[in-house]
């Protein structure tokens, strides 16, 4: 059997990886360069290229190398959507019972949108299909405005396999909602549709995103804000 050569570039960069996660997904450049045996500018190096594919990033005023959105992403693929379901589930309920409106769950799946739960609403009158199972690109919703917002590299990677998918409006949304802290969609979506989504984190890391939809005529944009915060203190609780 012929002996299988490395790439160094490659092995040096889950070492890191490793590393990282063995501190309890955070640590600092010096950790990293004495575990590795690196030097530090080497080891800084790969976590820059780390951090602009998403794989790790640093948060404001922490030192430390975090492990990024794409790799939390990787390990939940590799995991049980089953178990998030279940965990936020109580929290999709509660917003549903207080708006009667379409609540959902989604993740971030590549470049693309995955719903793993909806709950419809009770009223005859319906503002689309139920959308578990399906996946959608990233900017064509305001769950997946929430994912380009809050996930460092993530809009790198969906411009790579979509060049023209980032405008200048989609952008500039891109940045309200990271500051203002959620995602409102106004009819973009659906004609007659308006949506308002948040994050969820776990460990500091935006990992899922709550939606909720409704006919515009009922949904104004100061009740979709109203909403939101209220969406946000039912998912603190999962």
């Amino acid at each position: 059997m012929s002996e299988v050569r490395l790439i160094q570039s490659i092995e040096r960069a889950t070492a890191i990886l490793e590393i990282i996660a063995q501190e309890g997904g955070a640590a600092r450049l010096q950790h990293i360069a004495e575990h590795t045996k690196l030097g530090k500018t080497t080891a800084h190096n790969l976590l820059k290229t780390l951090d602009e594919l998403g794989y790790v990033h640093r948060r404001a005023g922490d030192t430390r190398y975090h492990l990024g959105g794409r790799i939390l992403n990787l390990a939940r693929i590799a995991g049980d959507d089953g178990a998030l379901r279940s965990r936020l589930r109580p929290a999709l309920e509660a917003v549903a019972r207080r708006t009667g409106e379409m609540v959902y769950l989604a993740v971030p799946s590549g470049d693309e949108v995955y719903y793993l739960d909806a709950i419809e609403p009770s009223h005859a009158v319906k503002a689309g299909a139920c959308p578990i199972g399906i996946r959608e690109p990233l900017e064509g919703s305001a769950v997946g405005l929430v994912f380009l917002a809050f996930m460092p590299g993530l809009g790198k990677r969906v411009l790579a396999s979509r060049a023209d998918a980032l405008g200048p409006q989609i952008l500039s949304e891109i940045k309200t909602v990271a500051t203002r802290g959620f995602a409102l969609d106004l009819e973009n979506y659906q004609p007659g549709l308006h949506c308002v989504a948040i994050p969820w984190r776990e460990g500091g890391e935006v990992r899922a995103s709550v939606g909720l939809s409704g006919p515009s005529a009922r949904l104004s944009p100061q009740a979709l804000t109203d909403m939101a915060w209220m969406m946000m203190r039912e998912v603190e609780r999962a």
